[in-house]
């Protein structure tokens, strides 16, 4: 290319990229503020662009037409009939990438903050075929990456020296694991391990009385229940599901098996997110009343049925082996039903979970991932709402989907009034309690938290070592987190992936993260990002929007040959975005 054309052809991309930047508009809803060393956003572009004048004539160009070779990704759908909120995503150049919604989404920031939706290189989720090392081994742009998953033992992170951030304040992070409340502790206590996850309630006063330890108590941020799914008899029936809504004592279950800061739940969602505890409170327990209805829907003598739970402590489930005992017991002595437990492997259970394949009663939780209505109830009861308690309800998804299209906390009050009554009406499950939890850490330990969503960040504790060890409650499913919803995978992908957005350290708030903005249109249909610049993954290349689109692709596109995961669920990505692009029709 002479020296004319060449010269041709920068000014005319010069003229392009600042036509783009003049057109770019929107109310700026999660940004960064610049340091005062940074320069606009137009220099980035334009510093490659004076390099080939510099250049000697006969010095190829191969630099800068890397740059003008970037091909700008985008997946969209035809139009908004198929059910989801998103119409498209584009890249519209290298750092910025542009989502168009099919209705309004004031939540926008907090969900594309959730691990669910973490960035890993394009080549790489291709390389992996949406499968495989992805689950093993995922390479992502956060503070640690994984050196080794020894499964049944532990997993290894180590420092990456490359980060974008402040760097991990330990050299080497390890997770092991321990279903025993009792057995975490006496890690703790003779200083194999730095923290610990979900202490037992009992041995709060010892940890606290404990001058070499540290309590710190988590935010109750989450929810207890008792599943059923109303595709299987007798639960198809809904005075069969309010009749044992209304005989099971969930203040004695609070009373004996949960810490203090522990509730029993008058609504599914705590009352601290907005419009939580809006509508009717739950039903009272009354055993007689229970048994009256019981015998009206045609079950004078009771019946049958499981109780399928898996052992796991959960902040919302200190105790599982004896509550699911208590409420067999409750069962039984209120409402003559006999329910045999069974215990099920925690990959299995939820996946059978999911695919609404549990047919008796259901021991489950959800701590928050976000502090919004949409993260609790769209997730269980809407549209997009996985299979867990059968045939959805109408007039619960129509009240979800209006608020949810809401800015403000008071406009949408009025559906969220109408969706718990209806939830209390329809009875898909029976919220029991607001459980309190902790974490616990050597004393020694500097930066040590709780977090209310769970997502506790190791590089910013400082154990005084090199090595910091974590025991939590189980090991995690899988290290791709875009299809788990165990709190296990989730907090270890925290430490080594990362979302365009992040949720602040031990808090809530939505902060920058790989993208340094994003800003909405007028009302809210059109989100665009702005990307860090200079970010390299675990693997040295370079960060970039073609990244994000291929990573939200995958799970969006139900036809996307990288649509595939660890189970294929992706169940936070239906539920949270209203469903999948391409999905087959529901048999």
């Amino acid at each position: 290319m002479n020296r004319k054309n060449r010269t041709v052809l920068l000014t005319f991309l010069l003229v392009f990229v600042l036509m783009l930047a003049a057109c770019s508009s929107g109310t700026t809803n999660v940004t960064e503020e610049p340091a005062a060393t940074e320069e606009p956003m137009e220099e980035p572009t334009e510093a490659p662009m004076e390099e080939p004048t510099e250049a000697p004539m006969e010095e190829p160009t191969e630099a800068p037409m890397e740059e003008m070779a970037f091909e700008p990704m985008v997946v969209s759908a035809e139009n908004c009939d198929y059910g989801g909120l998103i119409k498209e995503i584009a890249a519209l150049d290298e750092l910025t990438v542009q989502f168009t919604m099919c209705a309004s989404d004031p939540a926008f920031p907090s969900k594309v903050a959730f691990t669910a939706f973490a960035i890993q290189p394009q080549e790489h989720l291709e390389a992996t075929g949406g499968t495989g090392d992805l689950l093993e081994m995922p390479i992502g742009t956060g503070p640690y990456m994984v050196d080794n998953w020894a499964r049944g033992e532990e997993i290894v992170f180590k420092r990456y020296d490359g980060y974008w951030g402040d760097p991990a304040k330990t050299e080497t992070l390890v997770f092991r694991w321990s279903t025993e409340g009792a057995a975490r502790l006496l890690e703790l206590q003779s200083g194999t391990v730095d923290g610990i996850d979900n202490p037992s309630p009992d041995d709060f006063a010892t940890i606290s009385e404990d001058a070499a330890l540290q309590l710190i108590n988590r935010p109750a941020l989450n929810i207890f229940y008792l599943g059923m799914n109303n595709t299987y008899a007798p639960f198809d029936n809904e005075m069969v599901r309010q009749a044992i809504a209304m005989g099971i004592d969930r203040q004695r279950i609070v009373d004996n098996f949960y810490p203090a800061g522990s509730e029993v739940a008058t609504h599914f969602t705590p009352c601290s997110i907005p419009n939580g505890c809006a509508g009717d409170e739950w039903y009272t327990f009354d055993a007689q009343a229970a048994r009256d209805m019981l015998a009206a829907a045609g079950f004078p003598d009771g019946f049958s049925t499981v109780i399928n739970y898996r052992d796991v402590v959960r902040g919302y489930l200190p105790e599982p082996a004896l509550v699911a005992q208590d409420i067999q017991a409750q069962l039984k002595e209120n409402l003559n039903i006999d329910a045999t437990i069974e215990v099920m492997e925690s990959g299995t259970f939820l996946a059978a979970a999911d695919a609404g394949e549990l047919q008796g009663l259901h021991l489950l939780g959800w701590g928050a991932d976000y502090p919004d209505m949409t993260n609790f109830l769209d997730f269980h009861f809407g549209a997009g709402a996985s299979a867990q308690f059968g045939d959805k309800f109408d007039d619960i998804t129509a009240a979800l989907a209006a608020g949810a299209a809401l800015a403000d906390d008071a406009s949408r009050e009025p559906y969220y009034v109408e969706a718990n009554n209806a939830i209390r009406q329809h009875v898909p499950m029976i919220p029991v309690a607001h459980g309190g939890s902790a974490t616990a850490f050597q004393a020694s330990v500097v930066g040590a938290h709780a977090s209310p969503l769970g997502n506790e960040y190791f590089a910013v504790m400082d154990p005084g070592k090199d090595t910091f060890v974590w025991m939590q409650n189980a090991e995690p499913i899988s290290l791709y987190c875009g299809d788990e919803t165990d709190g296990e995978s989730l907090r270890a992908c925290e430490q080594v992936t990362e979302a365009l957005l992040s949720y602040e350290i031990g808090g809530t708030a939505v902060q920058p993260a790989l993208a340094t903005g994003c800003t909405a249109n007028e009302d809210l249909t059109v989100w665009t990002c702005t990307l860090r610049e200079g970010v390299l993954f675990h693997d040295g290349s370079k960060f970039d929007a073609n990244d994000v689109v291929a990573s939200w692709a995958m799970q969006w596109d139900y036809n996307n040959p990288l649509h595939v995961g660890n189970t294929g669920a992706f169940t936070y990505f239906s539920a949270l975005w209203g469903g999948f692009l391409n999905a087959p029709p529901e048999e």
